[in-house]
């Protein structure tokens, strides 16, 4: 069987279904060295964005320079330090007062990504200024078929006082495409699967979905015809990465259709399409984590957004041990047992992190791994939810961007305090 080269944009058809492909060897100039193959990989930036702070003691490196042994919250991703950056010192100016009052947690939510003061207003003139994913959006967007993707697993007003005078906007999105405009996320994972993997025609989704419902049937079910013939077209090595990536999709779709069986019935609008909403907070995070990395595999963005959960969440984690609210803990007051508990909630963070960074870290890229090709910047932007301070905030960066950031530190500043 003679190869044949594949455009990078090769995608496969079928009624209400358009489905990029993972980078394959056939998409590479045959010629080309392994340095010019890798620059076929797209670099991707990732925002992550928690609530409440973080219990520093537990989240600082012990020293600057290159990273150690990590403290206990960041130990889940000890495999992957080569790939760590962790930043100490970092102050977001614009989520502190400035002469407004009480309101951080709208203000550290509205500040992270934006390094804008928002208005602070709980009507319709809400007004902060464009996120840096949309900045990079607007200039990179153009590249995929969506200029970005805002995901998140609690869902968010868009308006009304969620915060001492502050509109719900501001604690709700991160990602901000003007002044007066945020971008809000989606959390349900069916929703997110429909949005990559369809055609973008109404119609033809709402067929494709009957059909599936119906006759049980797989999102691949609808491009099988295309699909065999690309692989007519491809070598071995490639036919074995399309299949994994095949069964990639497949267990997503099944996981996504399993949390709308078990979420439908009384919680679900009457004639509504059952969501696909895990009922474990873990299983949702991981699901959302693992289309974003489908997303990026298929090159259909390269620039996203990942709300953990909204500012000031009172998130109870019963699933780990921890039945209060995440709020509540936030405002320790020096008591011990709930410094452990925060501890317990940051650790579980960074444990779902690391199961993120085991996915790309799988996916070979060329000579390299995705996660080699993702820059992914998580933090918050309270520092000591007691304190409510946005000054040394805990702010991590994950992935090596193509190889163009030295990694495996820990960079310290000098607070801006006041």
């Amino acid at each position: 069987m003679s190869e044949r080269h594949l455009s990078r944009r090769t995608i496969l058809r079928g009624v209400g279904t358009a489905m990029a492909l993972p980078l394959l060897d056939a998409m590479l100039p045959s010629a080309a060295s392994a340095a010019i193959a890798q620059k076929k990989a797209p670099l991707r930036m990732g925002f992550f964005f928690v609530p409440n702070g973080i219990h520093m003691p537990d989240w600082r490196p012990s020293a600057d320079g290159p990273l150690g042994e990590l403290p206990a919250t960041l130990q889940p991703l000890d495999p992957f330090k080569d790939a760590l950056t962790v930043f100490t010192g970092l102050t977001a100016d614009k989520a502190r007062p400035n002469g407004d009052g009480a309101g951080d947690h709208a203000r550290s939510a509205s500040a992270f990504l934006t390094g804008a003061q928002p208005r602070k207003t709980s009507g319709a003139d809400i007004h902060l200024g464009i996120s840096v994913d949309q900045f990079a959006a607007q200039q990179l967007g153009r590249n995929t078929r969506f200029p970005s993707l805002e995901i998140g697993c609690e869902r968010g007003a868009q308006a009304g006082n969620c915060d001492s005078g502050y509109s719900c906007a501001y604690s709700s999105n991160i990602s901000w495409r003007s002044d007066t405009t945020p971008v809000a996320k989606e959390v349900d994972p069916r929703q997110v699967f429909d949005r990559l993997f369809g055609s973008g025609d109404t119609a033809e989704l709402e067929e494709n979905r009957g059909k599936r419902d119906r006759y049980n049937k797989s999102i691949l079910d609808f491009v099988l015809e295309d699909a065999k013939q690309l692989q007519s077209k491809i070598g071995v090595k490639d036919q074995q990465k399309l299949d994994e990536y095949f069964t990639s999709v497949r267990e997503i779709e099944q996981r996504v259709d399993l949390a709308g069986k078990l979420s439908s019935g009384a919680t679900q609008t009457a004639g509504a399409r059952p969501t696909g909403i895990p009922q474990e907070y873990s299983d949702h995070l991981k699901l959302m984590m693992d289309m974003l990395v489908l997303a990026w595999q298929g090159d259909l963005t390269r620039i996203s957004t990942f709300m953990f959960a909204n500012e000031g969440s009172n998130r109870s984690y019963k699933a780990i041990g921890v039945p209060e609210g995440h709020h509540d803990l936030s405002h320790h007051g020096g008591d011990a047992a709930k410094h452990a508990k925060l501890m317990q909630i940051n650790h579980f963070h960074i444990e779902q992190v690391a199961y993120l960074a085991n996915k790309m870290k799988s996916i070979k890229e060329g000579d390299k791994t995705m996660l080699d090709n993702v820059m992914i910047v998580y933090g918050s932007g309270i520092s000591d939810g007691n304190a409510h301070n946005h000054d040394d905030l805990p702010v991590m960066m994950l992935g090596k961007a193509g190889g163009t950031i030295k990694t495996g530190r820990h960079l310290t500043y000098e607070p801006t305090r006041r």
